[in-house]
């Protein structure tokens, strides 16, 4: 896939809103974090696109040992606020600085329709997960509230690049507000 290179698909905002209550309350975390872990061991997340780690905390109120990158040196310092018992790094979906299987589940939340090469964001997800990818991203329709239309993606598009990052039997739960894909690793 051609790097798309738009800057415009990154938040930019106030960091605050990112934790609003009536965002939160749309974002569902706790939910969320539990229908990513459903059925699976986990014991490690990596958090990808983290932000103010409000998934990272989820997570690690859920038990597991998180870990959180996100390309914003600002919004980490705020995910280590609020998660002091996770790992936070700088760094890019598409180079993960891990090891191959170093978590048992990947975690991408609403980072897909902002990355340049989503492609890559999935494989090095699907590299550094030993058991699963989850991709957390908004329904393919136009609403009030994330990204217009024509930055979000269909669930079509998001299996097949999951397909082609090797990963395989993948799950679509929608939620009201999202739509969550959860991938196992071959």
């Amino acid at each position: 896939m051609t790097e798309r290179n738009d800057e415009s698909r990154r938040f930019h905002g106030d960091p605050a809103r990112l934790r609003a209550p009536d965002r939160v309350a749309r974002l569902e975390p706790e939910r969320v974090a539990a229908l990513s872990t459903e059925g699976a061991a986990v014991g490690s997340v990596l958090d990808v696109g983290t932000g103010t780690g409000l998934f990272a905390e989820a997570f690690a109120a859920a038990g597991a040992r998180v870990t959180g990158v996100d390309v914003n040196a600002g919004l980490l310092e705020l995910a280590r606020a609020h998660v002091p018992e996770g790992r936070f790094v700088e760094a890019s979906a598409e180079a993960l600085p891990f090891e191959d299987g170093s978590f048992d589940l990947v975690f991408l939340r609403h980072v897909l329709h902002e990355v340049d090469d989503p492609s890559r964001a999935l494989r090095e997800a699907a590299r550094t997960a030993r058991a699963r990818v989850v991709v957390v991203e908004w329904p393919f329709r136009e609403e009030e509230h994330g990204p217009p239309l024509a930055h979000r993606m269909r669930p079509e598009t998001i299996g097949s690049l999951a397909k082609s990052a090797g990963l395989a039997d993948g799950k679509r739960v929608t939620l009201p507000y999202v739509v969550l894909h959860r991938f196992k690793t071959r």
